[in-house]
């Protein structure tokens, strides 16, 4: 994956662009960032998708889960990272508590908009489909996340793979439905079967970003400091750390995209079963 130059035109991703991608069977790429600098490199080595993840919570400031994120923490991010894109999508996340009805998801995702995201992320399932219905008569595009969601992690007792039983697979495939209909333009899938992944990517039309979802969602996305090694502790299992392949930064987001777009990444190994 050759470096896409600063001073070489560059025509910025778009949404018809992924689902371009997603018809064609050409794997989107998905990394997080937080910070000018390292999305300005993502962008410049040719990563599809930036996100501003509510994970900044984790990796930056420090806490066990994302809960304490604020919005102002969501918008300060954003403007950070944002300000220099020229290819790559960028997504922001809703964080916890900031879209409990409508006009509250409207006026925070307004605020991310207006700080450079091109879509907002937001967690949960067929009862989001009137807040996401409203986001998007209002203009603003809607990537939608099942499985395991962080900001539920008290309620669904601890950080697990979901959708395991048959019940639970069946829900979450009519949430995917319902969701995509409801106008989500785009489906985070976290922590979940693979072949669970495999069905709900062949039963909507929009795009699936697998994070431990399996190999045959439409891309992956995986949390920078993850995909560098460089957040101590354990890592889940679909984690792989390609600084320690690459032996470089930028070599390990070239390897990344690489593995993503061949195929090669989620091997077996980083994938859940049934």
């Amino acid at each position: 994956m050759a470096y896409i130059q600063p001073n070489e035109p560059t025509k910025a991703l778009t949404i018809s662009s992924f689902l371009k991608m997603h018809s064609a069977g050409e794997k989107i790429t998905c990394l997080t960032a937080y910070d000018a600098s390292f999305a300005t490199l993502f962008d410049q080595i040719g990563v599809d998708v930036v996100l501003v993840g509510d994970s900044l919570g984790n990796v930056i400031q420090g806490h066990s889960s994302t809960l304490p994120v604020l919005i102002e923490d969501m918008v300060y991010h954003t403007l950070c990272v944002g300000r220099n894109l020229k290819r790559s999508y960028l997504i922001a996340d809703m964080p916890f508590a900031s879209y409990g009805n409508s006009d509250s998801a409207l006026r925070n995702a307004a605020l991310l908009m207006q700080a450079g995201a091109k879509m907002v992320k937001i967690e949960g399932g067929s009862w989001l489909v009137p807040t996401i219905e409203h986001l998007v008569k209002q203009g603003i595009p809607v990537c939608a996340h099942l499985g395991l969601t962080p900001q539920s992690v008290n309620t669904l007792g601890g950080f697990k793979v979901q959708g395991k039983s048959q019940g639970q697979a069946q829900q979450m495939l009519l949430d995917a439905k319902h969701l995509e209909q409801a106008g989500a333009q785009m489906l985070v899938l976290e922590a979940i079967p693979s072949s669970l992944g495999k069905s709900i990517t062949n039963h909507i039309q929009i795009p699936t970003i697998g994070i431990g979802a399996g190999p045959d969602c439409s891309g992956q996305v995986l949390v920078m400091h993850d995909a560098l090694g460089a957040f101590p502790g354990r890592q889940p299992k679909f984690v792989k750390n390609f600084l320690a392949l690459g032996g470089s930064i930028e070599k390990a987001i070239e390897l990344y995209i690489s593995e993503v777009k061949s195929g090669a990444f989620p091997a077996p190994e980083h994938c859940f079963s049934d």
